[in-house]
């Protein structure tokens, strides 16, 4: 009977190919198995968005997830998806259990409250600093997983040396030798995405950081030899979107309020607004206070049009919110129209900020070295390695969709999934 181990690098980019084919175990899966060199993500390339699309082959338009966080202009700090129930249709992990099949999520983003066997999900608020992470848990995660483990390595997600990555980790060794190897098994991996959104896209603290994650491979292959079925065993390594260096910052709310759309008070709060930009990293959505107002509506487009003949705001890119659906499949209701820069810059919208063009290059989450929310077919994209019983060897995809992987998964398993936007790559398949 065959089995799937999904092991999900954050930000793994096509670029890191070549430096994994020096790392012992990355070199046997890839040299063993066959790939997909550019996989193309869904728009806006966030990882919550991606990470839907990677188990239900849609778009933001049938998953139901356009963005990490749920913008809202009166709330800048509104939270982010995390709950299965809020995906709009099946994903893999479904058509699993419509197949009998054990269910395994480590971390993977919007899984919280999932039908899964096994699930401990990727729920603690990203900023959350407390000693009490076992709150945003409960009645989330699987209580006997909860109830096993969380204590034993609760240490893990407190203090100045927690590592979600090393929790997550600890967890997939214990359940596989303390329940043996479920059918499919998400582990899903968050530091690289880190290195590079502080360090850029390729350098010394990024390659340190493939290398841990090669080891980290080569734990959970042992374990599979030793508690489970290596030999009948798909392994899949994937990324959930690319990233790239930015070429600089810009705070399109300044910009907005410089042109009238805007207003705050004296300390820079927010009174009244016409249009409102939110920032999906390194693309942008400009929402319109009255959607039923055309003469705004046409003073903003023209607007924005405007700014893309200013070469200092370097914008590429002004879709309208009809052509980013019929495009990519990206629809939600506070976007009119989304901007992208001409090459890969970040958008930020604090109403705080007094440059439009603020210093970018310095470590931190809101101005970053490098980043991604870019269009799908910019580089860096990421990619898609396969490895093991029904498998082939040696064959390279140049590039695909990511709406083409959970059907792909799918069929690794003798699985349909036939409610997708995407095909199984059938040139990788035995």
């Amino acid at each position: 009977m065959s089995k799937l181990l999904v092991f999900c690098l954050d930000a793994l980019c096509t670029c890191d190919i070549e430096y994994m084919k020096t790392l012992s175990n990355f070199k046997k899966i890839i040299e063993e198995g066959s790939y997909i060199k550019h996989v193309e993500p869904v728009y806006p390339s966030l990882t919550y968005p991606c990470h839907c699309s990677i188990l239900t082959g849609r778009t933001v338009k049938g998953h139901g997830i356009p963005h990490n966080e749920m913008v809202d202009v009166e709330d800048p700090h509104a939270p982010w998806y995390s709950l299965r129930s809020q995906i709009q249709c099946r994903t893999l992990m479904d058509v699993a259990h419509e197949y009998g099949k054990k269910t395994c999520s480590l971390t993977w983003p919007v899984s919280g409250g999932a039908d899964i066997d096994y699930n401990m999900p990727m729920i603690v608020p990203i900023d959350y600093q407390g000693d009490n992470p076992y709150q945003f848990y409960v009645n989330n995660a699987t209580q006997e997983i909860l109830d096993r483990y969380f204590w034993k390595y609760e240490y893990l997600l407190t203090g100045e040396k927690r590592s979600l990555d090393e929790f997550t980790m600890e967890l997939a060794i214990d359940i596989l030798e303390d329940y043996g190897q479920p059918d499919i098994m998400l582990v899903k991996m968050c530091d690289l995405d880190s290195a590079k959104h502080r360090n850029g896209i390729q350098n010394e603290v990024v390659n340190k950081q493939l290398r841990k994650h090669n080891e980290e491979l080569g734990r959970l292959l042992k374990a599979l030899e030793k508690f489970g079925d290596l030999e009948d065993t798909n392994i899949v390594i994937l990324g959930d979107h690319g990233q790239s260096d930015a070429v600089q910052n810009i705070n399109f709310n300044l910009l907005l309020k410089e042109n009238g759309f805007i207003t705050t008070d004296e300390n820079n709060n927010l009174v009244d607004w016409e249009a409102y930009c939110h920032s999906a990293s390194m693309s942008a959505w400009i929402e319109l206070k009255d959607k039923n107002d055309e003469k705004l509506k046409k003073r903003v487009y023209d607007f924005l049009l405007s700014c893309k003949e200013r070469p200092e705001l370097n914008i590429g890119y002004v879709f309208t919110k009809e052509e980013v659906e019929e495009q990519f499949g990206l629809v939600n209701e506070h976007i009119d129209f989304v901007i992208e820069g001409k090459e890969t810059m970040n958008f930020d919208s604090t109403l705080a900020g007094k440059d439009l063009f603020e210093e970018y290059l310095k470590p931190g989450w809101s101005h970053t070295l490098a980043s991604h929310g870019y269009l799908p077919f910019q580089n860096e994209t990421t990619t898609f390695i396969a490895w093991g019983k029904n498998i082939k060897k040696g064959v390279v995809v140049e590039r695909g969709s990511m709406l083409n992987e959970a059907s792909t998964m799918a069929a690794m398993l003798g699985m349909e999934m036939n409610d997708t936007e995407g095909t199984p790559w059938v040139e990788i398949l035995k």
